[in-house]
């Protein structure tokens, strides 16, 4: 109750939701608190109403005859008329705000978005920094209309952004679109919001939004950095590497990276081959061309045009540092 009282309280017109961080969250909350509204009005007045009749009309010692009544046509234009304007209202208003949530404007950033199991990947398409590929964050600059245009590798995703109010399919063999306009700097959260398998609840990114300043120092460090341990944690984490390969030793998806390097991997065909930084690269850009004995059908993504050589050699930095 406590908590429910808080969300009410800290966010009084549209309770209940994160706060609105662009411009047309603002708007997607105005609409949400108005029917919030509307219908707290209408279910207090009707629990009331259904408590105080039948407290006012009882029977009593001494019971009356009821009055033969026929109509009241003021009373049933009233309780027709209010609803039917309502949802007219609201109608009108949520389709409004449906088109606008679809139709970027004119000046905008655009960036690919691929969801496959369990990822998201974007690829920076306008600006100074296309061509760049990410996996698991997507930096964007602040002050300008993101543009994403989506599609999937194998099975229907939903990529939802809370925080913007922005939610759509991601549909194989398609393309959708949506498009936010953030307002202040920060980290966002992106969810996947349709099942779409195992590691579903791990299918997460951030979309990281920073001043043009900012944009433009991250753009500069990310294609030329050293290669570290610490570096191939983070992108093992930020690629989705993490639903899919345990590092201590338990088997998800894939096979655990604990202990592998430089040890004979069983494959499916017979034949072994030694973990070594070849393989790695090899299993990372071209996962297909040899599997691990006990995992055949699953469908691990590429990652080329992905992750940049400096990328790979620190996810292969890390592998080497997880022993046994």
């Amino acid at each position: 109750m406590l908590t429910i009282l808080t969300y009410i309280l800290l966010s009084p017109w549209a309770p209940f939701m994160p706060d609105a961080k662009s411009d047309f969250a603002e708007k997607i909350d105005l609409l949400y608190g108005f029917i919030w509204w509307a219908m707290t009005f209408f279910f207090v007045l009707i629990v009331a109403a259904m408590i105080y009749f039948p407290y006012k009309y009882r029977r009593g010692a001494q019971p009356t005859l009821t009055p033969r009544i026929t109509h009241n046509l003021l009373l049933e234009l009233t309780w027709s008329g209010i609803p039917a304007l309502l949802i007219l209202v609201i109608a009108f208003w949520g389709i409004n705000l449906y088109v606008r949530a679809y139709v970027p404007p004119g000046d905008n950033y655009e960036v690919n978005v691929t969801g496959k199991q369990w990822l998201w990947q974007f690829e920076h398409t306008g600006g100074k920094a296309s061509g760049l590929a990410e996996s698991g964050e997507l930096h964007v600059p602040m002050g300008k209309p993101i543009n994403l245009v989506m599609s999937s590798m194998d099975v229907i995703h939903s990529f939802f952004l809370p925080d913007f109010r922005v939610k759509a399919d991601v549909v194989p063999g398609r393309y959708t679109n949506i498009w936010f306009d953030p307002r202040e700097p920060g980290e966002y959260q992106v969810f996947c919001a349709e099942y779409c398998g195992d590691s579903h609840s791990g299918m997460l990114a951030k979309v990281i939004v920073q001043t043009p300043e900012e944009f433009e120092k991250w753009y500069k460090g990310i294609i030329i950095f050293d290669p570290t341990v610490d570096k191939g944690k983070e992108y093992y984490q930020k690629a989705g590497c993490v639903t899919c390969h345990s590092v201590d030793g338990s088997t998800l998806v894939g096979p655990s990276f604990k202990g592998i390097f430089g040890t004979p991997q069983p494959l499916t065909n017979g034949t072994s081959v030694v973990a070594d930084e070849n393989y790695i690269r090899e299993s990372i850009l071209q996962p297909q061309a040899k599997i691990v004995k006990g995992f055949e059908g699953q469908q691990m993504p590429s990652f080329q045009g992905v992750l940049n050589d400096s990328q790979l050699n620190s996810i292969i930095l890390y592998i080497k540092s997880l022993k046994q």
